[in-house]
């Protein structure tokens, strides 16, 4: 069995859905598909999930969210009067989408999630229709009925472990099943969504519960490439990669996979395949477990800007116990996620999204490692940026970390940190988040080049 998964782009119009489900009828096995919300028919179109944010903001700030409930409804209408189906499957999503925006507003999180999950609901449920229309057994399926049970986190959810043994059956369902992706129930029954992204994950979800023989995320592109295609010109496509190498890759940039994406498939050993639903044909990247054709040390390069960095230092440091515990409760407490945490005997440096860590935080935390631990000298670094280098061969490669510095240097970009994790997959450097764009570009010509 192959779950299936699409991505918005692949959904975005009539033309784009035919595509998808020319590729679904291809292959017999292809029987559990998840679909996104529509994306971007152009590159100035603007995204399903976007109105319906819109939407939401509009009911929550003004009480009337009429044009912006209609230009929704009409991106669907559109979309099943080219795919020529009847009028009903319009009026179904745009009572769904009615109901929605009239719903209760009291709290604002749970009010947006719902309208967000609307997105990939309705797809689902055009997807499904269609299919129908041209013979094909097949049907939608409500994320509530199949049993995806997520933690009641708005816009953050986890799934829950129950939900596996629940999504099981879905193997046993006849013909081809559509799934709406991005969004579950919590135990309360509320609509709960993923991080953006988040139908990626929906699909790992499905392909660990059913014990999938490959995962397939079918997006716009032919393969996983070692460094953004936007930075690069023509930039090496990776065939193969390991979990890991792409968990790596997929933290410090790279937009292929959500990177939440890979922990159900991971633990259940099933193969994912990154697949271009507008070049099928082409043979795609593939995410195995180990791989066993390691020819160089790096597979692929990445960054990300928005961090900032908390430096400081106590002489004695490595003497007092308690004292990284009692550093990372005075983050949990401010409900504060660390990246990063490299260290050295009397200094510590952590890494933090600067999305996180707002300027009001900054100030109090400061003041309560100062009081509390009593360090001797700290300061906070903004507007900084990790590139990352990633590949399985590093470990048993010398001389990695010369020529990554010394690539950079040549360039005259100066390091704030370098870190690489025990399993010497990944090098991480800091530095300053303008210089990022020129980073990767330095490092993919000393390793690709």
């Amino acid at each position: 069995m192959i779950v299936a998964k699409f991505g918005g782009t692949s959904l975005a119009s009539a033309h784009q859905i035919k595509k998808v489900c020319d590729i679904i009828t291809s292959d017999p096995e292809r029987r559990i598909v998840v679909v996104s919300a529509p994306g971007k028919r152009s590159r100035d179109d603007i995204k399903v999930t976007d109105m319906l944010i819109a939407c939401a903001q509009a009911g929550l700030e003004k009480g009337n969210a009429d044009d912006e409930m209609n230009a929704v409804v009409e991106r669907y209408a559109g979309i099943a009067s080219d795919l020529g189906l009847s009028g009903d499957i319009v009026e179904i999503i745009a009572d769904d989408i009615r109901t929605r925006v009239n719903g209760d507003k009291s709290n604002k999180e749970k009010y947006t999630d719902n309208l967000k999950a609307a997105g990939e609901d309705n797809s689902a449920k055009l997807v499904a229709a269609y299919l129908k229309s041209i013979g094909y057994d097949a049907r939608y399926v409500n994320p509530k009925d199949a049993g995806l049970i997520l933690s009641d986190e708005f816009g953050n959810a986890q799934v829950l472990p129950q939900s596996y043994e629940n999504l099981k059956s879905l193997s046993d369902y006849p013909g081809i099943t559509i799934f709406p992706g991005f969004f579950g129930y919590s135990l309360s029954g509320e609509v709960v969504t993923f991080p953006r992204g988040g139908s990626d994950i929906t699909g790992s979800i499905l392909a660990a519960a059913v014990n999938a023989d490959l995962y397939e995320n079918f997006t716009d592109v032919d393969n996983v490439y070692s460094a953004n295609p936007n930075l690069i010109d023509n930039p090496r496509p990776i065939i193969e990669l390991t979990y890991r190498e792409m968990r790596e890759l997929s933290y410090a940039g790279f937009s292929v996979l959500q990177e939440e994406t890979l922990i159900p498939v991971f633990k259940k050993g099933i193969p994912v395949r990154i697949k271009n639903t507008n070049n099928p044909s082409a043979p795609g990247t593939t995410i195995v477990k180990e791989r066993h054709n390691i020819t160089e040390p790096v597979v692929g390069i990445a960054g990300d800007a928005g961090f900032c960095f908390i430096y400081l230092s106590k002489y004695l440091m490595n003497r007092e116990i308690g004292f990284g515990r009692r550093l990372l409760q005075i983050l949990e407490e401010e409900h504060i996620p660390f990246e990063h945490m490299p260290s050295g005997i009397d200094n510590i440096t952590i890494i933090l999204k600067q999305a996180h860590f707002t300027e009001q935080k900054e100030k109090r935390i400061v003041e309560r490692i100062v009081k509390e631990l009593e360090v001797d000298d700290i300061s906070v670094q903004r507007n900084l940026a990790l590139v990352m280098i990633v590949g399985e061969g590093m470990r048993n490669t010398v001389g990695i970390t010369s020529r990554a510095s010394g690539a950079l240097a040549r360039e005259n970009i100066n390091l704030d940190m370098i870190s690489q994790g025990p399993s010497e997959v990944s090098m991480i450097f800091g530095i300053k988040d303008y210089e990022k764009d020129r980073a990767i570009r330095a490092l993919y010509n000393e390793f690709f080049k």
